[in-house]
Parts: C-alpha cells; structure tokens; sequence
C-alpha cells in the first residue's frame, strides 16, 4: 500500500507541475486558483510566476520527500486562503450566477483537490521538532487544519455528485460515444461519488473506497480527460488541459487516503490498517 500511497502523491506532484506550466503559458493565475476578477491584480504577472514556481517547488519537495510536511502545509495554508479571499468574494460580490452550485466548481477544486490534499499529504508525514531544528511555532494553526483535509477532498465528491444528478443531461455528453447507456453511468458515477464522499467522512472501508475511487477517477483521467484535451480548441485556453491535471491530482489523493493518513507525534500511523 505504501507504494500505491507514493504514487498518488507523485500523481498530484504532476497535477501541481503541470498547472504551474500552463501559467506560465499563459502568463495568468489558473481559473482553478484565482478567478478571472474584471481588473487584473496589482502586479499579477509576477505573482503568477511567484506563486507558480512555489507550486514547482512544492511538487519537487513531495517527490523527494523533503521537508515535505512543512511544504504541504504552506502549500494548504495558502490554497485556502485563495479560496476564501478570492474565490468566495469573486462569487459573492462580482459572479451574477452565484445561486448556481455549478459557478462555485473552481472554488471547490482549489478547497478540496489542491487545499484539502495538501493537508491530507502533511498528515502523512511524522511532525515534531527535529533536535537542532527551530521551533516553527508558526506552523501550529496550519498543523490543526490536518483533520479537515479529508472533509474539504470528501465535500468536493458529495457536491460533484449531486451535480451530476443536477445537471445529467449535459453531463451524459461527457461521456464517450463509444461507451453504451451514457445516462447510466452519468448516475452510476454521481452516486459512486456520493457514497467514497460520505464514506471517507465516516472512515467506512476507506481502504477499498479509496482504491475503487481512485481508479475510477484514473479511468476518467485516460478515457476522458486526456482525449478531450487532445482535441480542445485553442480558445479553450488550456481549460481541458487544466481538467487532466485535476483529475489526475483527485485520484492520486484516492490512493492517498487509501493507505491513511494519520500521523501521531514522531512516527506514521496508518489508519487504513484499520479501516478494512
């Protein structure tokens, strides 16, 4: 299992790198990260390039396993004050459809697949002071956002799920046109979300869950996603792109949650032993 564990973080370490890639591209914040607000930010060229080589160096610092739950917090930390600071104002005060659970997707992607697995993944790793090392007292509200990793990734699940029931008939045509029954598993899939979401929140055979949903999702990532990139227009603006990296990060955190991830003090519990 700790291999499956190492994988879905190299899978959400891509996810980072790759977003990071595409704004650089473009040269503007991912809608996943930062709403299209009507003015430009003072100076957001450079917080582009900042901001997207932060999220390289924290994809690096998980693939080495270097300071790597230090760097998840951060990364956490700042993800979700993105989210409540310019997400949430952004649908609020400036999105006329902000009665549409559908205009919130963005902000749920970057609470849940990007904020929540953050957290989720520093819960992986062992805390404690390192002798030599100095106290880093300020890290103490972040390490007590650890807990809600799980719920932020296991909310997004239940609403996605509900709006597959919401909105199936756009939904189904998501679905490629060489599989059979597409209203089928339109609601095979909003149902399968809602159950690994209730089902993580609960710890209920989060072992079997999170490996059923994490291939799930992967299958998405290669029958879906990848081929809809493939052939997205140019004034898509990477949004399909941005779509396989997404998926391709949710899965990940699957596996991830599949093994476990609660640490005590100095050494890694693994809670999925105990969850089967």
């Amino acid at each position: 299992m700790e291999n499956l564990a190492k994988i879905g973080r190299w899978f959400y370490a891509i996810s980072l790198i790759g977003l990071a890639g595409q704004q650089f591209y473009y040269g503007s914040f991912r809608p996943v990260f930062v709403p299209a607000f009507p003015s430009p930010l003072p100076g957001q060229i450079v917080l582009v390039y900042l901001f997207s080589l932060f999220l390289i160096g924290a994809a690096v610092a998980l693939v080495l396993e270097k300071e790597v739950r230090t760097t998840m917090l951060l990364l956490g930390g700042l993800l979700l004050a993105l989210f409540l600071f310019c997400h949430t104002p952004f649908e609020l005060l400036v999105d006329p459809g902000v009665k549409q659970i559908g205009n919130w997707n963005n902000g749920i992607k970057e609470l849940s697949i990007f904020s929540g697995s953050a957290f989720i993944i520093a819960g992986c790793f062992p805390g404690g002071r390192v002798p030599g090392q100095k106290d880093r007292a300020f890290l103490k509200p972040l390490e007590a956002l650890i807990p809600f990793g799980a719920f932020f990734y296991s909310l997004m699940l239940v609403i996605f799920g509900i709006e597959h029931f919401l909105y199936a008939d756009g939904v189904q045509t998501l679905v490629p046109d060489w599989i059979p029954g597409h209203l089928f598993w339109t609601y095979f899939a909003a149902v399968a979300l809602i159950g690994a979401g209730i089902a993580i929140i609960f710890r209920v055979k989060v072992k079997l869950v999170g490996i059923l949903l994490g291939v799930m999702v992967f299958i998405w990532f290669l029958i879906l996603h990848i081929p809809r990139a493939v052939v997205a227009q140019a004034s898509d603006m990477g949004n399909e792109l941005s779509s396989v990296f997404e998926s391709l990060g949710v899965s990940g955190i699957a596996f991830v949650i599949a093994d476990g991830y609660r640490v005590r003090q100095g050494s890694i519990k693994r809670s999925g032993e105990n969850n089967d």
